[in-house]
Order: structure tokens, then sequence, then C-alpha cells
């Protein structure tokens, strides 16, 4: 079977599960993007050198706590702490000196690049009404959208490169383009979704386009660090869980901040 082939059929299977747990209902959107967290949380400890059983066992603990809402602490207090920590990782795309980070910086890293981010995410669809799906279908929706089109239009008209050092293939017309035809998908979403307002989905829109680009850019620094090509190997042709959800997950805390001020 060609890469090719591979690449189709494994992206297939991951839009439909994804799609479909979303969809069902609350629970199996928890179940999956909790497997989901697991995966990450090993993914991301190899990469920063961390032991995976203990990142993977601490996640499954936060999940239970999460799934039984038994966490005491203000989830908005730990996004915004989380906001802090993935500013700090973003300064790092700014250094050419490979960190030299001691066990306590991995944690705070792991903390709130994974159990952070995550945990904005799994807040996303919930409203004073409950489970709101369409909230995460819409995201998912602005953040394809933008993908899709920074790499067309980048391919096509890109001629500045954004941020070489990191990801030699990203350009300014790209991040730019990608932006605009996510605000475009963000109007049509409004006409079908109309649970959040217009000025929500096109600041969702713009969020997604530069959070979500930094998102990628701030995965490739970890692999690069790390040496590896992949954060994983569980979709074939595609890589980790991590290469998949890098800039949904980034974006999530900001969305969040977005969605409890507006």
């Amino acid at each position: 079977m060609s890469e090719t082939v591979k690449r189709t059929i494994s992206g297939i299977i991951y839009i439909v599960l994804l799609l479909s747990a979303t969809l069902y209902d609350a629970l199996t959107f928890k179940i999956l993007f909790g497997f989901f967290l697991l995966v990450a949380a090993y993914e991301f400890a190899k990469l920063i050198k961390l032991s995976p059983f203990f990142c993977v066992g601490i996640s499954a603990i936060a999940l239970v706590a999460l799934f039984q809402n038994a966490i005491t602490i203000s989830i908005t207090a730990f996004v915004i702490a989380t906001f802090l920590i993935l500013l700090a990782i973003t300064a790092e795309l700014f250094t050419t000196r490979k960190p030299n980070r001691s066990l306590p910086v991995k944690l705070l890293l792991f903390l709130g690049y994974i159990l952070g981010t995550f945990t904005a995410f799994l807040h996303l669809p919930y409203t004073a009404d409950g489970y709101q799906p369409q909230i995460v279908i819409g995201i998912l929706i602005l953040v394809w959208t933008n993908d899709t089109f920074a790499y067309i239009v980048g391919k096509k008209w890109g001629k500045h490169k954004l941020f070489e050092r990191i990801s030699p293939k990203k350009t300014i017309e790209g991040l730019l383009g990608g932006i605009v035809f996510a605000i475009i998908a963000s109007l049509v979403l409004n006409h079908f979704f109309t649970l959040l307002n217009v000025y929500i989905w096109i600041a969702s829109a713009i969020f997604v386009g530069l959070f979500g680009t930094l998102g990628d850019l701030v995965e490739s620094h970890f692999k690069r660090e790390a040496g590896v090509k992949d954060s994983g190997k569980i979709m074939p042709g595609h890589g980790g869980i991590l290469d998949r959800l890098d800039s949904i997950l980034f974006i999530s805390p900001f969305l969040y901040i977005i969605f409890q001020i507006l």
C-alpha cells in the first residue's frame, strides 16, 4: 500500500471518528479525547525526555477527576495559567540555544502544553445549557479551513518565509491566506451554528489562524529538539496525535478565554 493511500485512509478514519464521537453525545466526546490525551501525554513525554508512564498515569488521574467533576480548582484559573505557560514556550522559538530544562521545568511544560490544553478543549463545548457539539465542530472546520488554504496560498504565492529556522515551508502569505479563508468560513458557520454570534465566530477564526500556526511551530520546535520527524506512529502517514492536534490544542486556552469574555 502506497504512502498516499495509507495517509488518505487513516485521515478519513480519523475525521469520521472525531466527528461521530463529538456529535453523538458528551460521553463519547470525552472518551475519544480522553484517549487522545493519554496518547498525547505519552508522545510529549518522549519528546522532552520525561517518564512516559508517569505522564500517562497523571493524565489518567486527571481524566477521572474531570469525568467525575471532582476538580475543585477554578478551570478558568487553570486555563489562564496554561495560557502563560504557552506564551513562555512560544518565547523559546526566538532563541537558537538548545534549552537545558530541569525536571520541574519539564513537569511545568507537561502541565501546560498537555493537561492544560486538553482541559481547555474538553470544556469548550459546554455552556449554561449543557453540551453543545456545534462549538467543537465549528472550531474544527475553522482549523481545517485555515490549514488547507494556508498550504494552498503559501504554495502558490508564498515568497516571504514566516519562521524558516523552525518550519521552512511556512510563509507569511500562507498565514494571511489561511486567516482570510477561515474568516469566510466563520461567516458561513454563523448561518448554520447560531449558538455563537458572528463576532465570536470571526474572533475564533482569527485566533485559529494566528495561534494555530503558533501551535504548529511550537510542536515542530519540540520535534526538532528531539531529532524526530513525527511525534508518534499511531496514524499511518500522519504521525502521532500531537501531529494532528497541535493547532487545535494550542488555540483551546485562547478560545476558552475569548468565550468566557464574550
